[in-house]
């Protein structure tokens, strides 16, 4: 068996390592480490142009720089709070839902239905929620969100199968905002609060990193919560009639208790700490999507729709935002590939009837993207996120290969490492990318959009029985034509906006 806990510290030992490079105390006195005094770290405004922004500001006086330093940190530390409670709920659920399914009886047939649902939940419904929280509002859209998400929660106490493929149904939609709205309200106010645009790549870096260590304190916090008490109903054995004789407390629903809690604490910090944002009004880019915008208006057709129908528009005749579309659909479609197939594929090729660590490998999964996430914060000061880009897909397409090729656990488990860290790097670089390539006035509508090809892929892998081998093929192919993707996307953004020279 791999020495998954060796790995583990020689993992933690890099994410401690990277996390200091990435730090701006280290940027600020680099010149007294002579291994890292010939990193040069780019001006500020030639920062501004390495990730989209615009990169003729005049540098600003030290006293504004600190002042401004301060007041985005004042900024991020409320998005953070919001945002980091919003996906503690998800990853306090994700690792109880099957078993609480298989713990009220369920066949395993009747468990993949229930998980078929809620991919195809937030496939339908995803594509126009955005739109509906570009127009409505983002923060009422997060506020929401927790709503939609608890009610979910709730229905885990119920051991009726349609009160659960409700919740399921909930829970879709939900996983649709949680993957849009958040990325749209923390775009658009930088520039409501004034902070410049080049500390938005950052904003995506701090997040993720966070994200990955909420990861492994909910895992944490979820295996002790389940294992309270006894999963019982509620009064005793043969207790209640009628709906109440379906009424579970405890054990596997716990965790969704406490998901219930941190939705709850999301929505009343969003309510006080964030200010309301929209979409803008229509953009040049809009507008030449559709002309002069009259078709919008068409008579008897619901606002939804339309908001749908414009967002699909403008994806199909920008290239740029096409290609951001299948770049982001197709990696994160094999992110939820690897999710399904990475513990069947370490117990084939685990000699021996052995236990694996689960935690300690979910652990060193959570630490990789860590690296990742620091990582991106190092190289951003010197390249553009599209070329950083192209690095991630080409070593995600080689891992999956490798994986798919291998009969060693410990090279597999490597290269599932290497992967998470290009994980850890994919979120702030596509965040950036997308920052900038697409509308701001539609920007949760096609966010959302971009999740309706993911999930297809999510159902296909579903609903067809894959090999782990065949999965991970699929994800190489996946993976390449992503690189060759990103080549095209590079070469046109950077011909579009090319970098200063010094």
């Amino acid at each position: 068996m791999a020495a998954y806990l060796e790995i583990f510290y020689i993992a933690l030992t890099l994410n401690v390592i990277s996390t200091l490079l990435s730090t701006e105390f280290f940027k600020k006195y680099r010149t007294y480490f002579p291994c890292f005094s010939s990193y040069s770290v780019v001006p500020q405004s030639e920062a501004a142009s390495l990730t989209g922004t615009n990169g003729d500001e005049e540098t600003l006086p030290m006293s504004r720089q600190v002042t401004d330093n301060a007041k985005y940190k004042s900024f991020l530390t409320k998005y953070l709070c919001v945002y980091l409670l919003a996906v503690m709920s998800d990853w306090l659920q994700g690792p109880y839902v099957y078993a609480l399914y298989d713990a009220y009886g369920f066949s395993q047939h009747d468990i993949a239905v229930l998980f078929v649902a809620g991919f195809g939940s937030s496939m339908a419904f995803g594509s126009f929620v955005g739109g509906m929280a570009d127009k409505g509002g983002r923060k009422r859209y997060v506020i929401i969100f927790t709503i939609v998400y608890g009610l979910g929660c709730l229905t885990k106490h119920f051991n009726s199968y349609w009160i659960l493929m409700i919740g399921r149904l909930l829970g879709g939609v939900a996983t649709s905002l949680l993957f849009s709205i958040f990325d749209s309200w923390l775009i658009k106010a930088h520039s409501v609060e004034g902070i410049d645009k080049s500390f938005i790549s950052k904003s995506f870096s701090a997040a993720a990193y966070g994200n990955s260590i909420v990861a492994i304190v909910s895992g944490l916090i979820a295996n002790k919560v389940a294992s309270m008490n006894e999963m019982a109903k509620f009064g005793g054995e043969g207790e209640g009639s009628g709906i109440t004789s379906t009424l579970y407390k405890g054990g596997f629903v716990n965790p969704f208790d406490f998901s219930f809690f941190t939705l709850t604490l999301c929505g009343i910090l969003a309510s006080l700490l964030w200010k309301e944002n929209y979409g803008d009004l229509d953009t040049a880019l809009d507008k030449s999507a559709h002309g002069n915008g009259s078709s919008d208006e068409s008579n008897g057709t619901p606002e939804f729709v339309r908001t749908m129908q414009k967002a699909y528009r403008t994806t199909m005749q920008n290239k740029d935002i096409l290609t951001c579309g299948m770049i982001s659909s197709m990696f994160e479609g094999s992110m939820y590939v690897f999710v399904f197939m990475w513990t069947p594929t370490l117990k084939n090729l685990t000699e021996g009837d052995v236990e694996l660590p689960f935690g300690l490998i979910f652990s060193t999964f959570m630490v990789s993207c860590m690296i990742g996430s620091s990582l991106f914060s190092i190289l951003i000061d010197n390249h553009r996120p599209e070329h950083i880009a192209v690095f991630v897909f080409a070593t995600s397409a080689l891992c999956m290969g490798v994986i798919n090729m291998t009969n060693s656990d410990t090279i597999a488990f490597v290269s599932m490492l290497i992967f998470e860290l290009c994980v850890g790097m994919y979120f702030p670089i596509m965040g950036t990318l997308k920052s900038n390539i697409v509308p701001e006035s539609q920007r949760s509508a096609i966010y959302n959009l971009y999740r309706v090809p993911l999930n297809f892929i999510v159902l296909v892998c579903l609903l067809t029985d894959l090999t782990p081998k065949q999965a991970f093929f699929g994800n190489t192919l996946m993976l390449g034509c992503n690189t060759a993707l990103q080549l095209k996307l590079a070469k046109n953004r950077t011909s579009n906006s090319p970098t200063p020279t010094p």
